[in-house]
């Protein structure tokens, strides 16, 4: 009986280890993913987003995948282009289209993002 007491708590010890938390996303890695997009979202990089640009937009759609994640990131978005003064809004908001992703988090300063789902 002893040595199957331990076995138990040696497994549920072993299924605790392997088993990683999932991690919440950060306005740093927001950051970062979306960094080489500044020069489109302020209209001096041209008509078009930067490859570097929609790479972090796909990177950033697929970091975050549960709602937490995307209001998090929602909220960074917020938070970086509220740093921008001259971000254009209609840049911003065709940023996706223009990368040819669908994304659940809009790029806009101005998104209420309890309004995910």
């Amino acid at each position: 009986m002893k040595g199957a007491v331990i076995s138990m708590l040696v497994f549920v010890a072993w299924v605790q280890f392997m088993v990683k938390p999932a991690e919440a996303i950060t306005c740093g890695e927001v950051d970062s993913d979306l960094s080489a997009c500044v020069p489109y979202l302020t209209r001096r990089g041209g008509d078009d987003p930067p490859p570097q640009c929609c790479a972090g937009v796909i990177k950033l759609k697929n970091s975050a995948v549960s709602i937490a994640d995307k209001k998090a990131a929602c909220e960074c978005v917020k938070a970086a282009a509220a740093g921008i003064s001259d971000i254009s809004e209609a840049a911003a908001s065709s940023l996706p289209a223009k990368c040819d992703v669908q994304i659940d988090i809009p790029i806009s300063k101005d998104f209420n993002c309890a309004d995910i789902h």
